[in-house]
């Protein structure tokens, strides 16, 4: 193999490495405010993961809570027929990314649906669609896409 298609193969495996960096550094990025996430880290859900909370999360995730519109039936974050161009920031969430759900905290994910996520679409849900009850049913169900 001449050194020009060396060179050539060894810059495109690179940018390979560098652009899947680049997709999993997004991921990755916390979306609560670095001033509150230590704060946030440390909360827990308080109540025990059972068949019959996941039932009433799945519920919930799919009727009362519309996160199915966005994150979709199956957690990808391809939505039902949404037009992904009018989104502000980057894409919903993909629960089933297992690389997300070990980096962000149960509180992390808490904190979103009370708060919203910053520099996304996603908006605040707690107190205005969903109980702290619910919530941290719904997030049951989310961390059921990880294999959690």
């Amino acid at each position: 193999m001449d050194a020009g298609r060396l060179c050539l193969m060894g810059w495109l495996l690179l940018g390979g490495v560098s652009v899947g960096w680049a997709a999993n550094s997004e991921v990755l990025r916390p979306r609560v405010p670095i001033d509150q996430i230590e704060a946030a880290r440390t909360v827990t859900n308080p109540f025990p993961v059972t068949p019959e909370m996941l039932q009433q999360g799945k519920a919930l995730f799919e009727g009362k809570a519309f996160c199915r519109a966005c994150h979709g039936s199956d957690g990808k974050g391809l939505g039902m027929d949404l037009d992904y161009s009018t989104f502000k920031g980057p894409l919903p969430r993909n629960f089933t990314d297992r690389l997300w759900q070990q980096a962000r905290t149960d509180g992390e994910l808490f904190w979103i649906l009370k708060n919203g996520s910053p520099g996304t679409d996603m908006a605040p849900f707690i107190p205005l669609v969903l109980t702290e009850e619910e919530a941290w049913q719904v997030l049951m169900y989310v961390r059921s896409f990880g294999g959690r």
